[in-house]
């Protein structure tokens, strides 16, 4: 439950950050307004529009940001694997996660799916009204389950000696096959 909340924590930052990324690339592409313009036409009616790249972008900072908080903090642990040799299978999952999110996003975006955020509560252009930064951020939180379970149990995974010594390998050692001595073999089995 410490790690969860540690974790939960360490993403609430991590929302700030894809928030704050998320809020400047907007402006960057001249607003709310703006932020559903078609970029590429996949097929005649469906396009990746700019709130996917926003999506992506604000993604892999807050990626960046998240991995480096909780493998200092959240998951710390004496004996660790190399920063590379964790941050691909965190930047992974965060991967699946912003795939699911990317679908989630568009979904909230698009008028004419059942959960559009309606135009009553939201819109295109007003500040904390916009429909962009609210789906952003629903999209955030319901990727965060996936973001921690698939973590904890993968890519912060505390594979250690029984005695918490040293880490053991995630694969058994190969033996080469003249170090395996049939005699010595027949006598251990013998003594038994």
């Amino acid at each position: 439950m410490r790690q969860f909340v540690k974790f939960g924590m360490v993403g609430g930052s991590g929302v700030v950050v894809n928030m704050v990324v998320a809020v400047i690339m907007t402006k960057l592409h001249g607003g709310t307004s703006h932020d559903n313009d078609p970029i590429w036409y996949v097929t005649g009616r469906h396009a990746l529009r700019y709130t996917h790249v926003v999506w992506i972008g604000a993604f892999i900072v807050a990626n960046f940001w998240n991995f480096q908080l909780n493998r200092s903090w959240t998951f710390k642990r004496e004996h660790r694997r190399g920063w590379w040799v964790e941050f691909w299978p965190f930047f992974a999952v965060g991967s699946i996660a912003a795939l699911i999110g990317l679908v989630i996003k568009t979904y909230l975006r698009n008028p004419t799916s059942p959960v559009y955020l309606p135009d009553s509560i939201f819109n295109e252009d007003q500040g904390l009204r916009a429909r962009a930064y609210w789906a952003q951020l629903i999209t955030i939180i319901l990727t965060l389950p996936i973001n921690f379970v698939v973590n904890k149990l993968w890519t912060f995974r505390a594979v250690k000696h029984p005695h918490g010594q040293a880490e053991v390998p995630l694969v058994a050692p190969v033996v080469a096959p003249e170090a395996l001595n049939s005699d010595k073999v027949l006598d251990a089995a013998e003594t038994e």
